[in-house]
């Protein structure tokens, strides 16, 4: 089954084949956000993907569109909502700092003190 680890928070979640990096964060309430519930019409789910590019479905169009307005991007950005597991293996992620800021204004009551 493939595994998830989210690399700054040290949490790590197997999820079934097809699940997106979302659905890992979500399911360990890793701090991701996604004001848009996940339908790639913002970039609060912008991750990092460190390990593991080769598991995920490739980047639409649609999804790169998205990603020109986030914050940061790198080589090595996607979209949590969109980039989903294809294959076995251990994908690592660093959930970038836009995206945890999202998260804690989307949910202020799982804001660190």
């Amino acid at each position: 089954m493939p595994k998830v680890l989210f690399v700054v928070q040290n949490i790590s979640v197997e999820v079934p084949v097809g699940a997106s990096i979302l659905d890992a964060a979500k399911s360990v309430h890793a701090p991701q956000g996604d004001a848009c519930g996940g339908v790639c019409a913002c970039s609060t789910c912008h991750v990092y993907v460190e390990e593991g590019e080769e598991l995920l479905s490739e980047a639409t169009d649609d999804e790169e569109d998205i990603l020109d307005k986030a914050f940061d991007v790198r080589m090595e950005s996607r979209l949590g909502c969109q980039a989903k597991i294809e294959r076995d293996g251990e994908v690592k992620v660093r959930i970038t700092q836009e995206s945890i800021e999202a998260f804690y204004n989307e949910h202020p009551e799982h804001r660190p003190e």
